[in-house]
């Protein structure tokens, strides 16, 4: 048994070629075939790379699709991220502890079927949703439960899940509105063609004329990343698509890769030429597994018809190829470094910059990280042309943006629109008359009040990477900005105290707040803590952690007035309460105990 599970984890390594790098696929392999991956087998991975075990079990750790225990069989990863809990998922919950007969973050007594929690997979506007053994599920509701479980305790767990009246429903498309630029229809390899008949510094110029910028949210001019990457002087330069679409309430990606991969490839390609790259990689979150096979396919294709491999569309010299390389579930690889240190098979914490990627990325070499969006807009840029591309959005927001629309609304999906529309109309849009606020980019962009619904999603007013949450008139504003922090605190890299310990004193501030315990003090306190952790943090994560309670705190300060008592100081602890369990097992009153103290 010893030799056949040693003989496993080398055969394992063999496959990717005894490359380090490819560390993270090793361990999903692994992952797959053991269910964990335990000291041993950790052991046997770093000997066989050649490697010291503390580096495995570094990114082994740091993963969340990664288990260092034995689970059940089939792992149910239910999403509890805000839309999905606006949307019934505590009750789904509730329904699974029952029919499973365990808490969440355990595994049932026939150790089948373990329960998780996950945050965001990418169906918020089909929630409640769950991963289960990478099979997605999508509007579960409680009655379906009894069901869903039945069938994964039967051994039914891939493919569809069917049992007790309850069938998986396919992923939903949710593409309500097409445009001109990604979702139009497409000539395969026009982009291409166009491309190789002109120098990589017109194609870069072209990009620079269409005044096109990067899509992901922080907007930086996408010819200028391109121009800075290909000058660097290296003897490698690589494209990385950041496919690692985690910002809860986000999917545009997901409709994107589902029906216009070939268009992302497309760009990728056309980034390869301008940059001088060979080499490219789509880093696709561990969530969107279930699209591995119809990307690889597509890849295949493109290899068949002469757009990726060497010499591409008689290009003598122009050699290019894709690879995908799946995540395992961290929401900060979205961070371009972090992501670059994940694709290198660590674990995924963002670096210090300087360097930049485009000087020091992937293995130390200019690369240039894009949003899948940004490369779909490149492609079609260079197709039709910058003027065309130009001529529709703001002026400094040039083309279309797609939005993912969820929540409290009546059309929730994907939307292509022109930069330039105000959240007002986006709203008559989508069905969502009375709105409370709008969340814009997702728990780490902006609340938006009513009184601000007039302006436009831009770069240059209300900036966006694509989430646009709708909270109606009923919700609980504050509670869901908890439970955006509560994100955080679980998605921090923990690397910086700014952020590891800022989001958990944030969290704990505002739920003080929430329990009425709170003063104007304590106000003041919770905007004091919300811009230290914004300006004092490593990367991103933490730089935009504390943006759910301080837009909140501007946008809605009536909402935190009527919590708050008058006074300088309400104690937070509550002694009573911390002393009632003790005083109820040994028989005393908690009042006088309360005095003596």
């Amino acid at each position: 048994m010893a030799e056949d599970y040693a003989k496993l984890v080398n055969e394992t390594v063999e496959k990717f070629g005894k490359d380090r790098g490819r560390l993270m696929d090793i361990a999903r392999a692994l992952h797959a075939e053991l269910g964990h991956l335990s000291e041993d087998t950790i052991g046997l991975v770093a000997d066989a790379l050649g490697i010291h075990r503390v580096e495995v079990r570094d990114m082994a750790s740091f993963y969340a699709f990664f288990s260092r225990e034995p689970k059940g069989r089939a792992t149910i990863r239910l999403c509890n991220a805000v839309v999905e809990r606006m949307k019934g998922a505590d009750e789904v919950a509730k329904a699974f502890e029952e029919a499973v007969g365990c808490s969440f973050g355990e595994t049932s007594e026939d150790g089948k079927i373990s329960l998780e929690y996950t945050p965001c997979i990418g169906m918020s506007d089909q929630p409640p949703s769950a991963l289960v053994n990478g099979v997605v599920l999508t509007r579960i509701r409680p009655q379906d439960v009894p069901g869903i479980v039945a069938a994964l305790r039967k051994g039914e767990g891939g493919g569809r899940l069917h049992e007790g009246g309850y069938e998986s429903s396919e992923v939903e498309l949710n593409l309500r509105q097409t445009g001109p630029v990604v979702f139009a229809p497409m000539e395969r390899g026009a982009a291409i063609r166009k491309a190789v008949n002109m120098t990589a510094d017109d194609v870069i110029n072209e990009l620079n004329r269409a005044r096109v910028r990067g899509r992901g949210g922080a907007g930086f001019p996408t010819a200028m990343k391109w121009d800075f990457c290909r000058k660097a002087e290296a003897d490698a330069h690589y494209v990385v698509c950041n496919g690692d679409e985690g910002e809860p309430g986000t999917f545009k990606d997901r409709v994107i890769l589902t029906e216009q991969a070939d268009l992302l490839f497309e760009g990728m390609t056309v980034a390869g030429y301008a940059i001088g790259a060979q080499e490219g990689f789509l880093y696709l979150r561990g969530e969107y597994e279930y699209l591995i096979g119809h990307l690889q396919q597509t890849l295949a294709k493109r290899r068949r018809l002469g757009l990726l491999g060497e010499n591409i569309c008689g290009r003598e010299g122009f050699n290019f190829d894709i690879r995908i390389q799946l995540g395992a579930g961290a929401y900060v690889c979205g961070e371009e470094s972090a992501l670059i240190e994940s694709l290198e098979g660590k674990r995924g914490a963002p670096r210090d910059r300087p360097p930049f990627p485009v000087q020091k990325g992937y293995l130390s070499r200019p690369s240039s990280v894009n949003n899948v969006e940004t490369l779909c807009c490149a492609a079609r840029i260079i197709e039709h042309g910058a003027d065309w591309f130009a001529a529709m959005g703001t002026k400094d927001s040039t083309g279309t943006k797609l939005l993912s629309v969820s929540g409290d609304c009546e059309r929730p999906g994907v939307y292509e629109l022109e930069y330039g529309i105000t959240v007002e109309k986006l709203l008559e849009l989508v069905g969502a008359d009375g709105a409370q606020a709008v969340q814009i980019g997702g728990p780490s962009g902006q609340c938006l009040a009513p009184k601000d619904f007039g302006r436009a999603i831009s770069f240059e007013d209300v900036p966006t990477g694509g989430s646009v949450i709708v909270f109606g008139p009923e919700r609980n504003l504050l509670e869901c900005m908890r439970q955006f922090i509560e994100f955080f605190v679980d998605e921090s890299c923990g690397w910086c105290a700014p952020c590891r310990v800022g989001t958990t004193l944030l969290l704990k501030q505002l739920e003080k707040v929430l329990e009425g315990k709170g003063t104007r003090a304590d106000l003041d306190q919770l905007e004091r803590l919300g811009v230290t952790v914004k300006t004092m943090s490593r990367c991103g994560l933490g730089q935009t952690a504390a943006n759910p309670i301080l837009t909140t705190l501007r946008n809605f300060p009536d909402l935190y007035d009527n919590l708050i008592k008058p006074g300088d100081f309400i104690p937070s602890f509550d002694l009573k309460k911390a002393i009632a369990e003790s005083c109820a097992i040994t028989g005393r009153n908690p009042e006088l105990e309360e005095e003596h103290v």
